[in-house]
């Protein structure tokens, strides 16, 4: 009887997801880049939840082994693939193994991201290089490299862009510029593959509560410019919580939706932005003015910082606080001076 009730249980649940309009993935392979921790980690899980097989793609091999234990304690079929998307090689190889041993991917999620706050002048040639290494082109050459097999397979690419993608922030120049040619990235693809099978998701996020506040890095004054990215990154107003972003993306993909955008304040401000993009220019100037000026060019990650602020921002931050222990976000160890090829923050 238990079995027959379980066996009722899912066709109602299959029924269900047809009537929304989302495909079947049980037994599809998924591929998600920066899957080892934060919106990444969670969006492997809930494909995972929906029957996929899911490779997680990261470039430290120890978070992306407590991000494998993490899915499969939760019944996930995951395997863990280590990648720096920031270099071509390594991308190239990740694509050939793929085909390889896995056949190619039904989903690809273009997720890794890199973080770095502060003035553009205290920015260097190599941050926004770094920045474009990893949200472009790595999603670029990854992408050219197994659509021919999303094309048989037709399959779906979906790229997490953000709201810095859309309306360029201040003191993210690298992570905005970055965003910006990651959105035309997946909006031109998807017109240029119509008819071919593939489907293409842009995701446009706003702020979430995915623990990345401690794995940014920060540069100029680094204690005051972590103080309003911390602030802003977990306000419960402002932001959305990452386990629900998750399942939103997720659905949207399977749904076939070619544009989602996330939190009513990313919305709202793209609305402003195609009414009166004077006017939201002339708000980001003075969000500019009101920022921090430093142009030390002392680089600390997150959680360096962190450790120099009190217990007024901590109570503020205390929803991203707990998500960070929740979803594997372990703080990026730097290794050189500001400007020299070591790790950067990890978005996600």
């Amino acid at each position: 009887m238990a079995g027959t009730a379980a066996a009722a249980g899912a066709a109602g649940l299959a029924a269900l997801c047809r009537r929304r309009g989302e495909a079947d993935i049980a037994g599809c392979t998924a591929l998600v880049t920066g899957g080892s921790r934060g919106l990444g980690l969670l969006i492997a899980r809930e494909l995972g939840r929906r029957g996929c097989r899911v490779l997680v793609a990261a470039r430290g091999a120890d978070a992306l082994d407590a991000a494998v234990a993490d899915l499969r304690g939760e019944g996930v079929d995951a395997r863990g693939l280590v990648c720096d998307l920031a270099r071509d090689a390594e991308v190239t190889a990740l694509a050939a193994r793929i085909r390889d041993e896995y056949g190619g991917v039904d989903v690809l999620v273009n997720n890794a991201g890199v973080i770095r706050v502060g003035p553009a002048a205290a920015m260097s040639e190599d941050d926004v290089a770094q920045a474009l290494d990893t949200m472009f082109w790595g999603p670029f050459r990854l992408t050219r490299a197994l659509l021919p097999g999303l094309r048989e397979r037709r399959g779906r690419v979906v790229t997490i862009t953000s709201i810095g993608g859309r309306i360029s922030v201040p003191h993210l120049l690298p992570y905005s510029c970055a965003k910006f040619a990651q959105v035309a990235l997946s909006r031109g693809l998807d017109a240029e593959t119509a008819g071919s099978g593939v489907r293409f998701t842009t995701v446009v996020p706003g702020l979430m509560r995915t623990g990345s506040h401690l794995g940014i890095e920060v540069t100029g004054s680094t204690r005051a410019e972590y103080t309003w990215f911390a602030a802003a990154a977990g306000m419960p107003v402002l932001s959305m919580d990452a386990e629900r972003a998750a399942r939103a993306i997720v659905a949207a993909a399977l749904r076939g939706r070619r544009h989602l955008v996330l939190t009513p304040a990313a919305r709202a401000a793209l609305i402003a932005d195609g009414i009166s993009p004077g006017l939201v220019q002339a708000a980001l100037r003075t969000t500019a003015r009101l920022l921090p000026h430093g142009q030390s060019p002392a680089v600390r990650t997150g959680a360096q910082a962190r450790r120099q602020t009190g217990v007024f921002l901590r109570a503020l931050t205390r929803l991203n606080d707990r998500a960070a222990r929740r979803f594997n976000q372990v703080p990026a160890q730097r290794g050189g001076a500001a400007g020299a090829g070591g790790p950067r923050g990890r978005e996600g």
